[in-house]
């Protein structure tokens, strides 16, 4: 890594060390902060020889990434290698984690959740569970139709909806307050 400046030895660095943290391997977590910052598509060589990591670690970390869809592969005219950069706009990268995550973790546990709701319950204890689990699976639908609601926004109104942050309750609040007022039942 010595060859990369400070600036970007230092993002490499953090990343791959945050990477660790969202559940991947801190080698592609460095291997994707890399190819992000890159102003021109890596070949998994270059990308060996940068961050100084065995050629098979980083094909291994490619893959992983390819899997995510946070890298795209290229080929260059007249070379038969496999180039690799990253969309360059975060909020397409954040999109892609989160339905990729959505993909892994959210609809597995959502069918689990339907299967499990199909079931009778032979004991108190398993009412409770039941209970219990229909509230978690009523959370997650209403999160994951939020979430489609979301993705359809685009990028300009998803960032004011995210700058009004508590406003929004204030706005609900004012809009319940709206109904009452002219007559509305509540």
């Amino acid at each position: 890594m010595n060859a990369l400046s400070p600036l970007v030895r230092s993002f490499v660095g953090h990343f791959g060390e945050m990477g660790s943290r969202w559940g991947i391997n801190r080698t592609v977590g460095q291997i994707y902060a890399l190819i992000f910052v890159s102003p021109v598509a890596l070949n998994a060589d270059e990308i060996a020889e940068q961050l100084e990591f065995s050629r098979s670690n980083v094909s291994m970390g490619l893959k992983e990434l390819q899997a995510w869809r946070l890298v795209n592969l290229r080929h260059l005219p007249g070379d038969r290698r496999e180039y690799f950069d990253a969309p360059a706009e975060a909020w397409e990268i954040f999109r892609t984690l989160a339905e990729e995550r959505r993909r892994r973790e959210i609809e597995p546990t959502l069918s689990m959740l339907r299967n499990a709701l199909l079931e009778a319950p032979s004991s108190d204890a398993d009412r409770v569970a039941l209970e219990r689990m229909r509230g978690m699976h009523d959370l997650i639908e209403l999160m994951t139709t939020w979430f489609d609601d979301v993705q359809r926004m685009d990028q300009q109104t998803l960032a004011k909806l995210m700058k009004m942050g508590s406003k929004v309750q204030r706005l609900l609040e004012f809009t319940d307050k709206v109904k009452v007022v002219s007559g509305g039942k509540r």
